[in-house]
């Protein structure tokens, strides 16, 4: 590993674990716009998923209480979700490194214009089976593909009144299960191969740490101050990482 190497190994370990500390998603959106210009998608995806998930424990801890309070509710997403991840992996074979940092970035500005708008969008009160297990479904697929799990469930919940707490206990465990699921399947495809065993010791400690960071941050945030928060960031990772694979 060249020193350039190392460096953006460590920087997109820094950045995906305070988004997930912070957010409880969001490791890939932001890790994958480093990783993705070292290695390879299907490499850089692999070690991805396996920090999401460990990192993302940490999170799942903080609202363990709400998660079996609202237990069915996880489900509605959680089931047909598992149903999707086999054939984002699957997907995950087709994708070159360029078009899914293209996605990327396309999913981050996508992001940060929904939640700026997302007060003027209508809300939804009453439940919606039907439409909770669809967003879940596609939400497997994405997190198989890119382990972009919690990019539509995170959209959906946010239109509901749910506050930080309860939409976090909705998107931390399911983030977590679905990202572990993909790590099974690409494990079973011969993905951790020694050199990605490398990689990943390098960066899950610094994933952990930095998760640790968001977390602190997260307890000390209001849902205003969150909100504005996770806007800037998504919105300006979003535009450099487009600006640099479009220009």
């Amino acid at each position: 590993m060249t020193p350039d190497f190392i460096l953006l190994l460590v920087c997109g370990a820094v950045a995906g674990g305070f988004i997930n500390g912070l957010a409880g998603f969001g490791t890939a959106l932001f890790a994958l716009g480093f990783w993705l210009q070292i290695m390879p998608a299907p490499q850089a995806v692999a070690i991805v998923v396996i920090v999401s998930t460990l990192s993302g424990l940490q999170g799942v801890w903080i609202v363990r209480t709400d998660i079996r309070a609202r237990m069915g509710r996880l489900l509605l997403f959680l089931l047909p979700a598992v149903i999707g991840v086999p054939l984002g992996v699957e997907l995950l074979s087709w994708i070159d490194s360029r078009t899914l940092k293209v996605t990327i970035a396309a999913f981050m500005l996508l992001f940060g214009g929904f939640f700026t708008v997302r007060r003027t969008l209508p809300k939804f009160t009453r439940p919606t089976p039907v439409l909770d297990a669809g967003v879940g479904f596609l939400g497997g697929v994405l997190g198989g593909a890119a382990s972009l799990s919690g990019a539509l469930p995170t959209m959906w919940c946010a239109m509901r009144p749910w506050s930080k707490q309860e939409t976090r206990a909705v998107l931390q465990p399911f983030n977590v299960i679905i990202l572990c699921l993909t790590a099974i399947l690409l494990a079973l495809r011969g993905e951790y191969t020694p050199q990605t065993l490398l990689f990943l010791a390098v960066a899950l400690p610094v994933t952990m740490l930095s998760a640790q960071l968001g977390i602190y941050v997260f307890k000390r945030l209001s849902d205003l101050q969150f909100r504005r928060l996770l806007i800037a960031m998504m919105f300006l990772s979003g535009a450099l990482l487009m600006l640099r694979e479009l220009f």
